[in-house]
């Protein structure tokens, strides 16, 4: 089956966003932004499963709705995001060749950027949409205030997005065999490359943002408002 299995995290606890809110249940445009990256894979022909792993998922089920068939279903979530998608992975039809992990907290996906990281993945094996970084980097021992240790060349640094595209068999290959403790894993791609596999970058989207702070909401609504028809 040369199709897409996706999985979404929605395990987390949105420290950041706020006391006692769920960043997946707040709305943009009248919509969930659980719902918006639900729907963003739902409505490809390719996709032939969504699992969602959460530790609650009865709110994110009402949440998504309308948006939701016989190819969404939930799993439970794991003590980090690495565990939630080998949660996930495990959840997904043996015979689904393609994964995609996606933060359910970006709802202004694209379906060109799914596209274009599902095309890199199927030549090479793996890819993650990604940005430049514009801001100077500085390496320093924290806490501040620190002295710096050295500034590094910003031409050679990406910031990563998702979805993040592999085969099945190498992510599970790359679980079995991770070195480090899953809970210090901060990236899907990040246990192939500790394993030694490749993993290309195509070109990302600043409008595929991920919802952290209530601000980003309000960025991101501000996006969605400026591509509305007629605008």
């Amino acid at each position: 089956m040369d199709a897409l299995g996706v999985i979404l995290p929605a395990a987390g606890r949105s420290v950041r966003f706020g006391p006692n809110r769920n960043k997946l249940l707040e709305t943009i445009g009248g919509r969930h932004v659980i719902s918006m990256a639900v729907e963003a894979f739902l409505c490809r022909a390719d996709v032939a499963a969504i699992v969602i792993p959460a530790h609650d998922p009865e709110p994110l089920r009402r949440a998504i709705g309308a948006a939701n068939d016989q190819r969404t279903f939930f799993c439970p979530g794991g003590l980090s995001r690495a565990h939630s998608v080998r949660n996930g992975l495990a959840a997904l039809d043996p015979q689904i060749q393609w994964v995609a992990v996606h933060d359910a907290a970006r709802p202004l996906i694209s379906q060109q950027l799914i596209d274009r990281a599902l095309q890199v993945a199927r030549q090479h094996g793996a890819a993650v949409p990604a940005l430049p970084v514009h801001l100077t980097v500085k390496q320093a021992a924290g806490p501040l205030p620190a002295p710096v240790q050295r500034t590094i060349p910003r031409h050679t640094l990406w910031t990563m997005q998702t979805p993040q595209i592999m085969r099945r068999e190498s992510l599970l290959h790359a679980f079995a065999s991770c070195p480090l403790p899953l809970e210090s894993i901060t990236d899907d791609v990040q246990l192939l490359e500790l394993v030694g596999q490749q993993v290309w970058l195509v070109e990302g989207e600043e409008r595929n943002l991920k919802i952290t702070t209530a601000m980003d909401l309000r960025i991101a609504a501000m996006l969605l408002e400026t591509n509305q028809p007629g605008q």
